[in-house]
């Protein structure tokens, strides 16, 4: 168990799977950040929850798009957990 988490732990951090994953979660991120809290962003009444909200925003898609790559590298090699 170790050593397969360990494997999937050196995808996700390869700079091909992180690269993607911050390109995901910077389109997604602010298109999602927009729908959800553009009142607050517009009319700079931004709260530390907002901001911490907004943050987690962008996170989401970036594990996401981690996972999703991370998944698909190892069936096209063969190294699924």
């Amino acid at each position: 168990m170790i050593k397969t988490s360990s494997k999937f732990i050196l995808i996700a951090l390869s700079r091909e799977v992180v690269i993607t994953s911050l390109k995901v979660s910077l389109v997604v991120g602010t298109l999602l950040a927009l729908i959800n809290h553009s009142t607050a962003i517009f009319h700079l009444s931004l709260t530390i929850g907002k901001i911490y909200q907004i943050a987690l925003t962008y996170l989401v898609p970036y594990c996401v798009s981690t996972y999703s790559s991370v998944k698909a590298i190892q069936n096209s090699t063969g190294t699924n957990i």
